[in-house]
């Protein structure tokens, strides 16, 4: 679930080379499904705004059957009294994620973004505090998986308090696989683990089978 461009990325899917291929035309949401569906997921050079797809050979979960809520951060949490709300401010949670110096959510990936809302395949956890939007993250579904693509806070703890509540969320709806791309301190928190290429493949076919409802 990246939050910035992360120095990890050195697997970079290359196309076969096609007089008449249009990379744009991997922005469609049929194409884009077909990638997450095979685990790959984009990313905009935050200097040129090329949108490239990335097939790490190592993966980065969280455990829906496994995951940890650190005892300081639910103690925050509760203490901030927070509102979360599911699916009400998706420009704002996109806008928050991308609302930094240097974002890999490009103007056109937004747009790709926005054409999966409209089909049903993006979902936002959303954190509000005294009427505003201080947080939140955002994902793509496809039956039993969750693909973590951003969050962001405004406000101290209020991203955790959304992941907090995915987790519990896909749990709850019987999710089998939350992908979260990259290893970073903030997710390793919560019980994130890094598996090879190959059993992140069998939990994806496993995904595939379960049709789950955000």
């Amino acid at each position: 679930m990246n939050t910035y461009v992360n120095n990890q990325i050195n697997e970079k899917i290359t196309m076969n080379s096609k007089e008449n291929f249009n990379p744009k035309d991997l922005l469609k949401s049929d194409n884009m499904l077909r990638l997450y569906a095979s685990g790959a997921f984009p990313m905009a050079d935050a200097e040129t705004g090329n949108i490239n797809w990335y097939l790490p050979e190592i993966r980065t979960i969280i455990p829906l059957d496994n995951y940890n809520i650190p005892r300081t951060a639910k103690k925050t949490i509760e203490d901030e009294n927070f509102e979360i709300r599911f699916d009400t401010d998706f420009e704002g949670v996109l806008e928050g994620c991308a609302d930094r110096e240097s974002t890999w959510i490009s103007e056109e990936l937004k747009s790709a973004y926005r054409r999966l809302k409209k089909r049903g395949h993006i979902h936002t956890v959303e954190t509000w505090k005294n009427g505003k939007l201080v947080g939140g993250l955002y994902g793509v579904t496809f039956r039993g998986a969750f693909f973590g693509e951003s969050m962001f806070s405004k406000v101290s703890q209020a991203s955790k308090a959304a992941l907090v509540t995915l987790l519990k969320h896909l749990t709850e709806k019987e999710f089998i696989l939350l992908d979260v791309q990259y290893m970073t301190e903030h997710l390793k928190m919560f019980g994130a683990i890094e598996i090879s290429f190959e059993e992140y493949t069998k939990l994806l076919h496993k995904a595939y089978t379960r049709v789950s409802e955000f």
